[in-house]
C-alpha cells in the first residue's frame, strides 16, 4: 500500500510494441477530418467567403479611437462637454487657417466661410464656431482657428476626420493654408501611417517568411500549408471583426494585431503538426495522423489556449482600444486554431506521403529526430552550468536598463511631419504658445446656496479661474464661458506653458485637480492621454501576475509538475526584460535612432509594457509548451531523465528555431517602418523572440531540465489525485 506521503515519479510503462494505439480525442478529431475532408473543406470555404465576403470593409468598418480610460474624470469632462457646450470636446476637429496677411483680409476671409461650410454640411459636426478675437485669432492677426464641435461618437469623429481633412487642406493656396488638427485628426493620422507602415512591413515580410518556410519543411508542398491555415484564419477574423464592430466599436489596430498572429501561430502550429507527421509517415505508421493530433496537436491545443489566456488579461484594461486589440489577436487565434486541429489534418491525410512533392535538393527538411540539435542537447548535458550561466549573464545584462524605463503617451512627432495634424499643431503653437494644442478644459457645475435659495454659481466660477490663473505651468485661461442649455456648467479653457508632451503638464493637472472644487472636471485632449497613462502603469502589475498565474496554471494541467512548469513561467520575464531593456536603450536614451530613422520622444510609448509584455508572454509560452510538451511525451516513454532533455530539442528545436526566425523575419520588418510606433513593436518583440528562442528556450529550460532531473517531472501525491491525467504520447 502506498503511503498517503507518497509521491508519483515515474511515468507510465511504455506501450509495447503492436498494433496502432486506440486514439485519444484529438486523435479522433483527426481521423475525422481526414476521413472526411470534402466536409471539411465545404465547411471551411464556406466560412471563409461567407465571412470573408466582409473582410474588405475592415479598414473602414473598424473605429480609430478607443484610446482612452473608461471612467475616468477626463472622459467624463468630455461627456459634459460634448452634451452641454455645442461639441466642444476634446474631440472637435481645430481648422487652423494661417496667411501671409491680416486674417481679416476678404480673400482670407472667403477661406474661412469656405472651411466652416465644408465643415457644417458634415452631419457629425454639431457647429461651427467663428474665430475669436483674443482667443482663436493670434496677436499678430495671421492665424485664425475654426472649431467644429462633436456631434458623434469619438470613433465617428475620427471618421470624420478622415473625410474632412483632405478637402480643408485643399482650400490652400495664394498664401493661405489649411489644416485640420486636433485629437480627433491625429488619430486620423496616426491609424493611417500605422496602417500603411504595417502593410508596407507585410508586404515585404512575405518573400523572407516564404524563403524560411521552404528552408525549414524543403517541399515546396508542405510549406505552402502554413499560408492555407493563414489565410483561412485571416479572411474570417477580419470578417468576424466587421460583424462585431457593428455591435461595439473595435479599434482598427485589432485587424493588424490580428494579421501578425495568425501568420505567426499559422506558421508555428503547422510547422509542428507537418513534421510530427512526417515523421510518423517515414516509419511506416498506419495512424500517421492520428498520431499527429494526439501529441503535436495536443501541445498546439495546449499552446493556444496559453495564448488566449495571456491575451485575455489584457481586458482587465478598461480601455475600448486594448480591450478590442486583444479580442481581435484572440479572434486570429481561434480561428487559425480551429483551422490547426480539423482543416490541417484533413489535408495531411489527403496528401499522405504527397506532403512531401516538389521537394527541393539539399532541402528534404531531414528527419523528424534532428541529428544538429540532438548534438547540442548532448552538449548541454555535459556542460550545463557554462551554457547556461552565460546565457543567463547576457540576459541580465540586457535587461538592467529597464530599472531606468520610462512610459508616457506619444507625442505628434509619431505622426508623419506632413499629416494634417502634425502641421496644424505646428501652426497653433507658433500662434497661440507651445501649450496651445493641449489647452485644458475645465468643467464646473452650477453651486447652489441651499440657505437662501440662491445660485452662487458666477462667483464660484470667477474664484476658480483666479486659482487655475494662479497655477503654475498655466499661461493664461480664456473667459469662462456658460453653457447655452442652462444646465449651469461652466467652462474654464486654460492653456499650459509646456508642450502637451512635457512630463511637467502632469503635475500641473494634478495640482489643478488637487485645488479646485471636488466637483470640478479637469479634461481636455492631453488629459486624457495622462489619464490613460496613469491607468496603464497602475495596471501593469496587475496584467502581469494574472498573466504569469494563468500561464503556470494551463503549464501545470498539462505537464503535472509543478517544479518545471513554475520555472518554464518565470523564465519568459528574462526574455521580456531584456527586450525592454533594449526598448530603453534604443527609444529612450536613442542609441541606434540615426540606424532606424527615427527621433527618439525620450520615453517607451505608454502602452508597451502592458500589451507587448501579454504579446511577448504569449508568444513565449508557444515555445515553451513545443519543448515541454516533447521532453514530457519522451519522459513517459522511457523515464529518463537524459532522453527527456535531450529527445525534446533533437524533436523540437528545430521547429522551435524555423518558427522563430519566421517571427523575427516579420517583427523585425516593421523596424524599418516610417512611424515610430510600429518601429517599438518590431524591435521589442523582434529582440524578444530571438532572445527566447536562442538563449531561453534552447539553452536555459534544456539546462533546468538537466539539473532538476527526475525532480522536473515530480508530481506531489496530492496533487496528483487533482489534475487530471494528460498524456502526450500516442494512445
Amino acid at each position: 500500500m502506498q503511503h498517503p506521503d507518497a509521491t508519483v515519479d515515474r511515468p507510465p510503462a511504455a506501450p509495447p510494441a503492436g498494433p496502432p494505439a486506440s486514439p485519444g480525442p484529438l486523435g479522433r478529431l483527426g481521423l475525422w477530418s481526414a476521413r472526411h475532408v470534402r466536409t471539411v473543406l465545404a465547411c471551411w470555404l464556406l466560412a471563409v467567403l461567407a465571412l470573408g465576403a466582409f473582410a474588405p470593409q475592415v479598414t473602414t468598418a473598424l473605429s480609430g479611437a478607443g484610446w482612452q480610460a473608461d471612467g475616468s474624470e477626463s472622459v467624463k469632462a468630455r461627456q459634459v462637454a460634448e452634451q452641454h457646450f455645442g461639441g466642444n470636446a476634446s474631440t472637435a476637429l481645430q481648422i487652423v487657417v494661417t496667411a501671409d496677411r491680416p486674417v481679416d483680409d476678404p480673400a482670407v476671409r472667403q477661406v474661412l466661410a469656405r472651411a466652416s461650410a465644408r465643415a457644417s454640411a458634415d452631419p457629425r459636426v454639431s457647429t461651427v464656431v467663428p474665430p475669436q478675437p483674443g482667443a482663436t485669432i493670434s496677436q499678430d492677426g495671421r492665424t485664425a482657428v475654426l472649431l467644429a464641435g462633436a456631434k458623434a461618437s469619438p470613433d465617428d469623429m475620427v471618421r470624420a476626420a478622415d473625410d474632412l481633412k483632405g478637402p480643408l487642406n485643399a482650400l490652400s493656396g495664394d498664401g493661405v493654408d489649411v489644416h485640420a488638427t486636433g485629437a480627433s485628426v491625429l488619430w486620423s493620422d496616426f491609424n493611417k501611417a500605422n496602417h500603411d507602415a504595417m502593410m508596407k512591413s507585410e508586404i515585404m515580410s512575405w518573400p523572407v517568411t516564404l524563403a524560411i518556410l521552404v528552408l525549414a519543411f524543403g517541399s515546396l508542398v508542405a510549406a505552402g500549408l502554413p499560408l492555407l491555415l493563414t489565410l483561412a484564419g485571416l479572411a474570417a477574423s477580419a470578417g468576424s471583426l466587421v460583424l462585431i464592430g457593428h455591435l461595439f466599436p473595435v479599434s482598427v489596430w485589432a485587424m493588424n494585431f490580428a494579421m501578425m498572429f495568425a501568420l505567426a501561430l499559422g506558421i508555428d502550429y503547422a510547422l509542428f503538426l507537418v513534421v510530427r507527421f512526417r515523421a510518423a509517415r517515414a516509419r511506416g505508421r498506419a495512424d500517421a495522423v492520428a498520431e499527429t493530433m494526439d501529441t503535436a496537436g495536443k501541445a498546439v491545443l495546449l499552446s493556444g489556449a496559453t495564448v488566449l489566456v495571456s491575451l485575455s488579461a489584457v481586458m482587465l484594461v478598461p480601455s475600448p482600444a486594448f480591450r478590442s486589440m486583444a479580442g481581435g489577436i484572440m479572434l486570429a487565434v481561434l480561428f487559425v486554431l480551429a483551422a490547426t486541429l480539423t482543416l490541417l489534418p484533413a489535408v495531411l491525410g489527403r496528401l499522405g506521403h504527397r506532403v512531401d512533392a516538389l521537394a527541393l535538393p539539399r532541402l528534404n527538411g531531414g528527419p523528424h529526430r534532428s541529428a544538429r540539435f540532438a548534438a547540442w542537447g548532448e552538449r548541454l548535458w555535459r556542460h550545463p552550468l557554462r551554457y547556461g550561466a552565460g546565457a543567463l549573464v547576457v540576459l541580465v545584462a540586457l535587461a538592467a536598463p529597464v530599472l531606468g524605463l520610462r512610459t508616457a503617451m506619444p507625442s505628434i512627432t509619431v505622426v508623419p511631419e506632413d499629416s494634417s495634424a502634425r502641421a496644424g499643431y505646428a501652426a497653433v503653437q507658433r500662434a497661440f504658445g507651445p501649450g496651445a494644442p493641449g489647452t485644458l478644459q475645465i468643467l464646473l457645475p452650477a453651486q447652489a446656496d441651499t440657505e437662501a435659495g440662491t445660485e452662487t454659481g458666477a462667483l464660484d466660477v470667477a474664484r476658480a479661474a483666479a486659482r487655475v490663473a494662479a497655477t503654475p505651468g498655466i499661461a493664461g485661461v480664456l473667459p469662462a464661458q456658460p453653457a447655452a442649455d442652462g444646465s449651469g456648467w461652466s467652462m474654464l479653457q486654460a492653456v499650459p506653458a509646456v508642450d502637451p508632451s512635457s512630463p511637467d503638464l502632469a503635475h500641473t493637472v494634478d495640482t489643478l485637480r488637487a485645488d479646485l472644487p471636488a466637483d470640478a472636471l479637469v479634461g481636455g485632449a492631453a488629459v486624457e492621454n495622462l489619464d490613460l497613462q496613469h491607468l496603464l502603469t497602475a495596471k501593469t502589475p496587475l496584467v502581469i501576475g494574472v498573466v504569469m498565474a494563468l500561464g503556470f496554471l494551463l503549464l501545470l494541467v498539462a505537464l503535472r509538475a509543478p517544479l518545471i512548469s513554475a520555472l518554464g513561467t518565470a523564465a519568459g520575464l528574462l526574455s521580456t526584460g531584456a527586450a525592454f531593456g533594449v526598448a530603453r536603450l534604443v527609444f529612450q536614451d536613442g542609441h541606434g535612432a540615426g540606424l532606424l530613422g527615427f527621433a527618439p520622444q525620450g520615453f517607451l510609448d505608454g502602452w508597451a509594457p502592458v500589451f507587448f509584455f501579454a504579446m511577448i508572454f504569449a508568444i513565449a509560452m508557444d515555445y515553451t509548451v513545443f519543448l515541454l510538451a516533447s521532453a514530457k511525451e519522451h519522459y513517459e516513454r522511457t523515464g529518463d531523465p537524459h532522453e527527456a532533455m535531450v529527445g525534446a530539442l533533437a524533436h523540437s528545436g528545430r521547429v522551435i528555431f524555423a518558427a522563430a526566425g519566421v517571427m523575427v523575419a516579420v517583427f523585425f520588418t516593421f523596424a524599418l517602418s516610417g512611424p515610430l510606433p510600429p518601429k517599438e513593436m518590431g524591435i521589442v518583440l523582434g529582440i524578444a523572440v530571438l532572445l527566447d528562442a536562442t538563449l531561453v528556450r534552447l539553452v536555459l529550460l534544456p539546462v533546468v531540465l538537466r539539473l532538476a532531473g527526475t525532480a522536473a517531472w515530480h508530481t506531489p501525491a496530492w496533487l496528483d489525485r487533482v489534475l487530471p491525467r494528460i498524456s502526450f504520447s500516442h494512445g
